[in-house]
């Protein structure tokens, strides 16, 4: 026959198992939330810190976003989610030194906050045509630009780098 008090130290113990299995899923299923995400991030590897405006063509047509201020050495998530489009396009602005990270691929920007759809007859609009590089994700869900001063790098891990005399004219 049973002691009475070995009941619960038995239910007590189950209750630990059940504890701990649940303490184990929650964090397996964290860790592949974590690693499923999915963004579009830009890395300040500059030790400057630089204003950012983003450009996309989503279901409604062009768009055109900013500015994120990134300090130097610090990332920031530009759209969270799975990528819905190949190509985006950043333009960027170095607070510190001067100068800017820009392109070919023309929409519209302002000087304070804005989300401006379309990227024709800015000016007209009271906006500025603005010259900002292309990203191309190969389709993929999930892209970090780099922003840098030295020509030719890029971070482990980052898809695109953008560097003097490589994918941007810089002006100073």
């Amino acid at each position: 026959m049973s002691h009475p008090a070995a009941a619960p130290a038995k239910g007590m113990k189950a209750l630990r198992n059940v504890s701990l299995f649940a303490c184990v899923f929650l964090g397996i299923a964290m860790g592949l939330s974590a690693s499923a995400r999915a963004d579009l991030k830009l890395c300040n590897k500059t030790n400057s810190t630089v204003g950012v405006a983003l450009g996309y063509k989503d279901s409604k047509g062009w768009a055109s976003e900013g500015w994120w201020n990134i300090p130097p050495r610090e990332c920031k998530t530009l759209l969270e989610g799975p990528l819905i489009a190949r190509y985006y396009y950043i333009f960027a602005v170095d607070y510190d030194k001067g100068g800017t990270w820009g392109g070919k691929a023309t929409l519209c920007t302002r000087d304070k906050i804005f989300t401006i759809r379309g990227r024709k007859h800015c000016e007209a609009r009271g906006f500025r045509t603005t010259g900002f590089f292309e990203v191309d994700t190969g389709e993929e869900t999930d892209w970090t630009v780099t922003l840098s001063d030295e020509p030719g790098t890029a971070s482990p891990g980052s898809n695109t780098s953008a560097s003097p005399g490589k994918t941007r004219p810089r002006k100073k």
